[in-house]
């Protein structure tokens, strides 16, 4: 008779067990590591298919060059030398941010005894008056987008009514909870939502992509249970969809936007779509060059993989929905879009409504749920939230919901016709005049309020220093290097001015540059603020230097 498993172990001697044991230890160990590279392959054929071989290695050689630089950057003698210098910058900033000299009183303790009405009205009449870029000239871009005296003017009144209101406390304040809720009703009937759409309020863009991307996330962790969520996110996206990957620890593919179109790349897109993906983005327009990405091409690729589909619209705004109504060519953006299943509109841009002011849209409540913040358990109380916050400003809501009810749909549609049709001018104006077209181009073909372009002859950062030299705020771009115009209201009569001075800066650093061939310098070597800070910025591998300029300019804003 042939001996049992258990007599066979019973006469095994205490080398053989340890050979076993030694065995057994090594076939664990063995699986490990090929759990280990399949994983990691797995996640190398990913990135491999998404980004392609050429694109890969590019990104492979970017990666070891930033961490060779790095590492540069803190030796001994060159750390040194780099702190003083930004320390250098830093405090030339502060110069400028932080207002000094004559007249100024710094004020960082409360009054012994409280002011009087005339002595507070008295100093927030001198704030108000401090220097600043004219704004109300119509020499900013973007930033301020004012509806007029009259529109401000009922937007006080309504802060008036409802400053201590708090939309936490609807039974307190009925008043605040209707107007939100038609706020978001009449934004849903403006991008064609479904019976079914449903949305909320935010305190702008940035937090209404935030809690989309959010809402994204928890819809695949809880339907699909995605725990290493990947968002691919088109590369001239507002870079608030990086701040909610940065807050939510979300992986993010970025997705080429080549010239001619600078549209999102559908075969990118298309390419990088895995089991982990929770969200793909479009824009109505992009913010740097004021281009709608192709919304349907995004729609179908969303579809295929039942995986929702943003479409921030905050710049867009009050404009988008009604280019067609205002008489200009328009593309399929919103949610007559199957595949789109969120929006976000700024109210606060071409809404005209008071900072402070957004919505976040959805095709359905079902989908809204999924941002909800709710503690059944809290010893305070069951406590619920739609958003980021918890206590809202009601006067915010209250000059908003004051400001649509007063402009109305025919209003929005002059507005558009007002600002789009400036925007083309200036357009025509880059195309039309000599001395212009020579030297610059508009990137892509922009249907709404944003013109953004660029040069191959001239440093188009220099025009840019030109231009705020004539007392103009406009917006430095990089990637590629650009300027852009976002046309408000009160821009649309000074456009004529704006290209007049855009000439006189084109023509000046033409001149510069003949200038400097002549003397044999080749370009010339000073530069201003613009040019020195994206010029660094767009030369170093490793951009922790410009992190650390941003962080600084940060910190200056709190120095009283």
């Amino acid at each position: 008779m042939a001996p049992s498993i258990t007599q066979v172990l019973n006469v095994r001697t205490p080398a053989a067990r340890r050979q076993l044991a030694k065995t057994s230890v090594d076939l664990l160990r063995n699986l490990l590591f090929v759990l280990f590279l399949l994983r990691y392959s797995r996640v190398a054929l990913t990135h491999l298919y998404g980004y392609g071989p050429v694109a890969s290695a590019k990104m492979g050689y970017a990666a070891l060059r930033k961490s060779l630089y790095r590492i540069f950057l803190r030796l001994p003698g060159v750390r040194g030398k780099v702190q003083a210098e930004i320390k250098q910058s830093l405090d030339e900033l502060e110069k400028k941010l932080v207002p000094s000299g004559p007249g100024i009183t710094r004020y960082t303790s409360l009054p012994a005894s409280g002011w009087g009405p005339e002595q507070v009205r008295a100093e927030l009449e001198k704030l108000h008056e401090m220097k600043h870029t004219r704004w109300e000239d119509g020499r900013v871009s973007g930033a301020v987008y004012h509806g007029g005296k009259e529109l401000q003017d009922l937007q006080m009144e309504a802060f008036g009514k409802f400053g201590v209101a708090n939309p936490i406390h609807p039974d307190v304040f009925p008043g605040v909870r209707k107007m939100e809720a038609e706020v978001v009703a009449m934004v849903l009937g403006m991008f064609n939502a479904p019976a079914d759409g449903a949305g909320v309020t935010t305190s702008g863009g940035t937090e209404s992509i935030i809690m989309a991307v959010l809402s994204a996330r928890e819809k695949a962790r809880i339907e699909r249970g995605v725990t290493k969520p990947e968002l691919i996110l088109p590369e001239t996206a507002h870079t608030a969809f990086r701040k909610a990957a940065s807050y939510f620890n979300i992986t993010v593919h970025y997705v080429p936007c080549p010239a001619p179109s600078y549209k999102a790349s559908l075969s990118h897109v298309s390419r990088l779509l895995n089991s982990n993906t929770i969200l793909l983005v479009g824009s109505a327009p992009n913010f740097p060059h004021g281009i709608i990405d192709d919304i349907p091409g995004l729609s179908r690729l969303a579809l295929r993989r039942n995986i929702p589909l943003h479409v921030d619209c905050c710049l867009g705004s009050f404009l988008v929905p009604f280019l067609e109504r205002a008489g200009y060519d328009t593309e399929l953006f919103d949610f007559r879009v199957k595949g789109v299943t969120s929006i976000s509109c700024d109210t606060h841009k071409y809404g005209f409504a008071p900072k402070g002011n957004s919505t976040l849209l959805y095709r359905s409540a079902a989908l809204r749920k999924y941002q909800y913040f709710i503690s059944p358990d809290w010893s305070g109380g069951v406590y619920a939230s739609p958003s980021m916050a918890g206590s809202r400003p009601g006067a915010l809501i209250a000059g908003c919901w004051a400001s649509m009810m007063s402009v109305g749909e025919a209003g929005y549609i002059t507005s558009c016709h007002q600002i789009v049709g400036a925007a083309k001018k200036m357009a025509e104006g880059l195309r039309s005049r000599d001395t212009l077209r020579n030297d610059l181009y508009i990137l892509g073909k922009p249907l709404v309020s944003v013109v953004a372009f660029s040069s191959d002859t001239l440093d188009i950062y220099n025009i840019a220093d030109g231009m705020s030299s004539k007392g103009w705020h406009l917006n430095a771009l990089q990637s590629p290097a650009a300027i852009h115009v976002a046309v408000t209201l009160p821009i649309v009569p000074v456009v004529d001015e704006l290209l007049n001075d855009l000439e006189a800066c084109v023509e000046e650093e033409r001149e510069k540059q003949r200038q400097a061939i002549v003397e044999g310098k080749g370009k010339p070597l000073k530069k201003g603020d613009a040019a020195a800070l994206y010029g660094v910025a767009g030369a170093l591998p490793d951009k922790s230097i410009v992190e650390d300029l941003a962080a600084g300019f940060l910190d200056c804003l709190y120095k009283a």
